[in-house]
Formats: C-alpha cells, sequence, structure tokens
C-alpha cells in the first residue's frame, strides 16, 4: 500500500487519568474552600458565643454594662422570649432588643403594639431592614453602611452631647418623625436616632452595638453613652431572642433562605459566580471556528501514516483504522475500473466493475471492501496485505 493515503481526521477520548490529571487542581481548590469555610464558621461560631449577653465575659459580651448600670442603682433582667419582653414593658423600664432581626415579622408587630404606648425606652441595636420598619415605623434602614466607626454627635440630644465621640458607625437611618434626634451623622444619615413615642417614652435605634461590648466599653464616649442610653429608667430587661421561643415558630411568618444569609455572605457568593466565569473564559481553549494554517515544514508522507497509525492503536481504533483503509482503497481503484469517484462506495456500482476486471468472485470482494472491522490488530494487518494486493494486481498491466 503506497504511503501517499489520506486518513480521514479522528478524535481520542480521554482517559481517566487524563480527566483526573486535568482537573484535580481544580477539586483541591474546591476542597480547601469547603475546609475554609468550615473553619472560619467554627472559629467565628466560638468566638462570637455570649454576644450582647449581660452575662459574658467575652470581649463580644455585655457583663461590663451591666455591672455599671448596676453601680448606678439600675437592675438588669435577662429574657429570651416575646411575652417576657412585652410584660416588662413599662414606663419605669428600658427594654433593649439585641438582635431585632432575629425576630419575625409578627414577633416584631407584637412587640411594637406594646411598647408604643408603655411609656419607657425601648433600645433597638443594630436593626435592619427587616425589622426597623416595623419596631420603628417612622425609621428607614439605609442600605449602605457607615464607613467610619467613631463618629460625632452633631445633634441636640444630651446624652449625645455629653458622651461625644462614640462607635455608633454602622447601619444609617433616615425618619420622618419631626421631633426626632438624628445624632451621630455619616454622610448626613444619622447612626442613632431618639424617636419620641405617645405616654412620655421613646424608641433608640442604634447603628451598631460597639458602645456595649466589653472590649469597646472603655473606647471613645462609648461608656457615657450606653450608661445613658440603658440607665434613664430605674429597671433594664435585656432581650436576647431565641429561636427556642414558641412564638417564633408561626407557620404564616416564616423567613426564607435569602433572608437567613447575611449581606456578605450573598456579596461573597456573586464574587465567586463572577471570579469562576473569568478563569473559564481565561482558561477557554476556542473562542472561534478552527482557522487552517499551512504547516511551516514539509511532512513525509509515511512519517503522517506512521503517526495516525500509532494514534489509532493507542485509542484501540481497529475499526476506524480498517474504515480509513478500505475508503482510501476504494477511492483509488474506482477510476482504475471505470468508476466515478462519486461512486466508488456504492458496493452495486464498483464490485461488479473489479469482478469484470478481476474475473473475481464478488463476494470476496465485497467482505474485502465492504466487510466488517477486523477483531484484533493481527487481523488489521492481513486487511491492509490483502488490499494493497488488491490494488497492485488491478494496476498490473
Amino acid at each position: 500500500m503506497t504511503t501517499e493515503a489520506t486518513l480521514p481526521p479522528t478524535s481520542v477520548s480521554p482517559t481517566a487519568r487524563q480527566v483526573w490529571t486535568r482537573s484535580r487542581g481544580i477539586a483541591l481548590a474546591a476542597v480547601l474552600l469547603v475546609a475554609a469555610a468550615v473553619v472560619i464558621a467554627v472559629i467565628r461560631s466560638d468566638a462570637r458565643h455570649g454576644t450582647l449577653d449581660p452575662r459574658s465575659v467575652d470581649d463580644l459580651g455585655s457583663r461590663a454594662v451591666a455591672e455599671l448600670l448596676a453601680d448606678r442603682g439600675v437592675s438588669t433582667r435577662l429574657v429570651t422570649t416575646l411575652d417576657e419582653a412585652r410584660a416588662a414593658a413599662g414606663p419605669d423600664t428600658t427594654l433593649l432588643v439585641a438582635a431585632p432581626d432575629l425576630l419575625t415579622h409578627r414577633q416584631q408587630t407584637l412587640l411594637h403594639s406594646s411598647t408604643a404606648a408603655s411609656g419607657g425606652r425601648t433600645v433597638l441595636v443594630a436593626p435592619g431592614s427587616w425589622s426597623v420598619g416595623r419596631l420603628a415605623p417612622d425609621v428607614t434602614a439605609d442600605p449602605a453602611t457607615s464607613i467610619n466607626s467613631a463618629l460625632t454627635p452633631d445633634c441636640g440630644l444630651p446624652a449625645a452631647q455629653r458622651a461625644g465621640t462614640a462607635e455608633t458607625g454602622g447601619i444609617r437611618y433616615s425618619t420622618t418623625h419631626l421631633e426626632a434626634d438624628a445624632c451621630y451623622p455619616s454622610e448626613r444619615l444619622a447612626t442613632l436616632l431618639r424617636v419620641p413615642a405617645t405616654g412620655g417614652g421613646d424608641t433608640v435605634v442604634l447603628g451598631a452595638p460597639d458602645i456595649l461590648y466589653n472590649d469597646r466599653l472603655d473606647e471613645q464616649g462609648n461608656a457615657s453613652l450606653a450608661l445613658q442610653l440603658l440607665g434613664s429608667r430605674p429597671h433594664l430587661v435585656w432581650y436576647l431572642p431565641s429561636l427556642s421561643d414558641a412564638s417564633a415558630t408561626a407557620a404564616d411568618d416564616e423567613r426564607g433562605f435569602f433572608d437567613l444569609l447575611p449581606p456578605g455572605w450573598k456579596w461573597g457568593t456573586l464574587q465567586l459566580f463572577l471570579a469562576a466565569a473569568l478563569a473559564a473564559l481565561w482558561r477557554a481553549r476556542r473562542l472561534g471556528p478552527l482557522v487552517p494554517e499551512k504547516l511551516p515544514v514539509a511532512i513525509r508522507a509515511s512519517e503522517t501514516v506512521e503517526g495516525r497509525a500509532r494514534l489509532y492503536r493507542k485509542a484501540n481504533a481497529r475499526d476506524r483504522a480498517a474504515i480509513a483503509l478500505r475508503s482510501t482503497t476504494r477511492t483509488r481503484l474506482a477510476p482504475l475500473v471505470g468508476v466515478p469517484v462519486t461512486q466508488a462506495h456504492a458496493p452495486e456500482a464498483l464490485l461488479p466493475a473489479l469482478s469484470a476486471h478481476l474475473r473475481g468472485d464478488g463476494q470476496t470482494l465485497h467482505a474485502l471492501l465492504f466487510g466488517p472491522p477486523p477483531s484484533d490488530d493481527a487481523a488489521l494487518v492481513s486487511l491492509a496485505d490483502q488490499l494493497d494486493a488488491l490494488e497492485r494486481e488491478v494496476r498490473r498491466p
């Protein structure tokens, strides 16, 4: 068989080992990312144990505030259920809601109905848009938080003026109440609001919990501001919402999955998707149609055939190799026996012409030129030899 044969292109499917070699880097990165997320979650869970708990001496606890209030004659009582918090509301009581966003909408509505006309003070610690509209109807939370933590009062509220600079920077608020005190502004939006209520009471909306933390109490005017906000009444009821509270299980007020995710997780997930899309674009191999390109050097036909044969052998593609050999042989034999090249692959046109030229058995020619693929490498070599012999016999004068 001559070396000028042109074999049709083929593709070799990657093996399992090749797939693993290419993807192990991505798999390892995914495993490391999951492990890091678990470790961070565990560390943050341990670090935030007892956050804003008046019994906790941790850095993020509030035992120091409770002790200072006790020295001034203000009693502090911790409650964890909505019923206890509603029952404690009164003109001689300050009700501090440590985590307003953990309350369901139904709980928020019930709590506001008990405190609105109680004559006491309600302090909301860092309420977001989920809760502030129901616990303080005249107040709106801005989506953008304050850049700076320590801010100056810049208002007429006596407690803020005496405290001076304090770390209230966090969530920013606006209000439609004409008599509200807007203090510690950040870009013209307040991080502390005092909204008067009927019966002589009021609601204080605090943008950040920093002034209540044990490790931040001695910074700036944090201690002064915290003691004045929480010590205006003889009794302080510290409400830490609990997931075990039966009032939180109302079927008509369930929060969705995305409502439970902190904003940082949502933005982080979006950034990961964008990074993955950019990585996929960067790693893309084919951004358009293939462009034919001339080879820089001439390659001998024998080398091309040998290279293609090795690829077929590596892929164990005897069927494709046999098809290539038979197709090329039929293409070359057709003009020699007077058959158009367009009909070279039609048995009814090629086989009668070959039988008449060779005076041979048509069945043998059919099996040789259009038969099934060989079962092993030896059969493939025998097929190549037979096709080569057939072509030589046809070309013999």
